[in-house]
């Protein structure tokens, strides 16, 4: 599976982006991952082919990530950014939810900048 991700940026505090990512092929499970300087890629939102969503805690509220399965397509709309939303952005897939958090299984789309700055 390939996964084609656009609409990273730069945007000032408050601001929104909404970045997308296309797969190649029909998969269970699409979703956001981001990684800080140092740090190991983590879990923003994710959401399954029927529906089911998980975010984690810090964009609970102000992201939402829904998906157009005729279209192999995952969108995250991000809402109320602010600076400690900077990150390279991610795209993930998996065939199962559970091998989602292995770095080794399922795939990766490129790096995706995320800005937030005045």
């Amino acid at each position: 599976v390939q996964l084609q991700a656009s609409g990273g940026g730069l945007v000032q505090p408050g601001g929104s982006l909404g970045p997308s990512c296309a797969a190649s092929r029909s998969i269970n499970v699409m979703g956001w991952y981001r990684q800080f300087p140092g740090k190991q890629r983590e879990l923003v939102a994710a959401i399954s082919s029927v529906g089911v969503t998980e975010y984690a805690d810090s964009p609970k509220g102000r992201f939402t990530i829904s998906r157009d399965n005729n279209k192999n397509t995952v969108y995250m709309q991000m809402s109320s950014l602010k600076p400690e939303d900077t990150a390279v952005y991610y795209c993930r897939a998996a065939p199962v939810w559970a091998t989602m958090p292995t770095e080794n299984s399922g795939y990766w789309g490129q790096e995706t900048l995320v800005t937030v700055s005045s």
